[in-house]
């Protein structure tokens, strides 16, 4: 069962701005190339410091790799306005991009260009589940993971398709700046076909701004509406009433950040006003709480059926919940979220009956301090380059433990994400930002999942340390129906057949279990 709620506050909206594409001065004096023509999205808002945008440059055919004879596409190098995250994007998002992506960049501050950098092609198993609204709502493209870069002004990329006996071409879908022929790409004398690369391909460079300051005054009645952004009618969805507790109960605790003041545009006091239980609207943090105090907050957020299965045991007291103390977490407000890049409403899953755990594969090359940079870059790419309602993921972990706010609606609640395609109902997702394959993760950062997800499976019912059965959506490892037993906290490819959420981090989730555990004092 889904939930929808859509916010009964007005919105006005103004045209999103689309900015013509130039170079900054010393972009343009030291680059090596000229400046493509793109298109640029951007947005205006009240709660941005500097508002963000995309760059969507589309490849064109490179000569074909001199060993393999493999169709290549690319940029060669070339001068951008300043960006931080790149990504490739494509038409049909059922199509996969069979070959390797490498980018490199140049340093905005040195001017210095980066060696070549592997961008992660195998994405499409993070997305909405199958015949669901966000699914199928037309927006939605096929794209690699998003990669951090740091701040750049200048790129260079090759996408180099696959070739060898098990590889199909796909079908030509009609657009001459990318995908080619195999005739087309392949070097002369080659045996076999070289494979189609997907049809659409643009390179998409994110800005993801700079951070909020705090709203000392009014900065408009509204927030600018995207071009990207999709109305409440789009969903397919009915709007329904917050599934959450009411805010007049009362908050346990205080913001450890003060809320910020002034005007909030109506998607930002819809996103904070779901967490209204926690903390007052405007916060930037939900602070961590002690055991008891935690205990406390559950009767608050559980109180209507704590009390019905009180009732249903004949009025015995029943026994205190098995839950971790709740953990600090920076809010949508506090990592600096354009609201009006998402979709209006909220959409909620029954229960959380289980937790993913990912890595984002944006690479390791980030400060804690850029973390609410990287976030707003992977927010802006799953909803404008890659056509999502909102960020995929529920929540996200930094490498120094830090825990943020993912997908909009309430962190105590349901919410239902795109993270984990098969399994995003009754299930959370959460994502350790970095890449970790070969590299370890943090152990601060394991912790960080370990206490995240002791509280909100605690706030369910849920032992980490238990096994469950979810019912599978549909995917490459279980068919749609299917019930599956997994770990109450597993990783993505437990799930679906996928590296993620890297061998390394992998690995630890036998210690996150059974730390979750720990701290509900199981």
């Amino acid at each position: 069962m889904r939930r929808t709620l859509a916010s009964s506050i007005g919105v006005t909206c103004a045209a999103a701005l689309a900015l013509p594409l130039a170079p900054s001065a010393a972009a343009a004096a030291t680059g090596p190339g000229g400046t493509a023509p793109a298109v640029t999205r951007a947005a205006v808002t009240t709660e941005s410091g500097i508002p963000g945008s995309t760059q969507s440059l589309p490849l064109r055919p490179l000569d074909p790799d001199r060993v393999t004879g493999a169709v290549t596409f690319g940029l060669a190098p070339l001068s951008v306005r300043p960006f931080s995250l790149v990504g490739v994007v494509w038409d049909d998002p059922a199509t996969e991009l069979r070959g390797q992506v490498q980018v490199r960049a140049r340093a905005a501050g040195t001017g210095v260009w980066s060696g070549w950098q592997d961008v992660e092609t195998h994405n499409a198993d993070h997305a909405a589940d199958p015949e669901t609204a966000e699914r199928t709502s037309g927006r939605v493209r096929g794209a690699t993971a998003p990669l951090w870069v740091g701040a750049s002004d200048g790129v260079e990329i090759r996408v180099r398709a696959e070739s060898g006996p098990d590889s199909e071409p796909e079908p030509k879908a009609g657009s001459e700046s990318a995908g080619s022929t195999a005739e087309e790409g392949a070097g002369k004398g080659a045996e076999e076909p070289t494979p189609l690369l997907p049809s659409g391909m643009r390179l998409e460079l994110v800005d993801p701004g700079e951070d909020a300051p705090p709203r000392d005054a009014p900065s408009g009645d509204g927030a600018a509406e995207s071009p990207d952004q999709k109305t409440d009618e789009s969903t397919g969805q009915k709007p329904s009433q917050n599934p959450g507790p009411d805010p007049a109960e009362g908050s346990v605790g205080t913001p450890v950040d003060a809320p910020r003041t002034g005007v909030m545009s109506a998607g930002a006091t819809a996103a904070s006003a779901a967490n209204a239980p926690l903390v007052p609207l405007g916060a930037t943090e939900i602070p961590a709480l002690t055991r008891a105090e935690t205990e406390e907050e559950y009767h608050v957020l559980r109180g209507a059926e704590a009390a019905g299965r009180e009732a249903n045991s004949g009025g015995k007291p029943q026994a205190e919940p098995y839950i971790g103390p709740r953990p600090g977490i920076v809010t949508r407000s506090g990592w600096g979220a354009d609201e009006s890049l998402r979709e209006k409403s909220f959409v909620y899953t029954d229960k959380v009956g289980a937790a993913f755990v990912h890595h984002s594969a944006t690479g390791n090359n980030y400060t804690c301090e850029q973390a609410p940079s990287v976030i707003r870059g992977i927010y802006r790419y799953h909803t404008g380059s890659m056509g999502w309602r909102d960020i995929g993921y529920n929540f996200l972990v930094d490498k120094c433990g830090k825990i943020y706010e993912g997908r909009a609606g309430g962190v105590a609640n349901p919410v239902l994400g795109a993270h984990t395609l098969g399994f995003n109902s009754s299930t959370m997702g959460v994502a350790v930002l970095g890449t970790f394959d070969s590299t370890n993760p943090p152990a601060v950062a394991v912790t960080g999942v370990a206490q995240l997800t002791a509280w909100k499976l605690g706030l369910h019912g849920m032992d980490p340390s238990a096994k469950t059965y979810l019912t599978s959506g549909g995917g490459n490892l279980y068919e749609k129906g299917t019930k599956v037993r997994l770990n109450v906290i597993s990783g993505h490819r437990d799930g679906f057949n996928t590296l993620c959420p890297g061998g390394k981090l992998y690995d630890k989730l036998g210690t996150t279990r059974s730390a979750a555990a720990g701290y509900q004092g199981r």
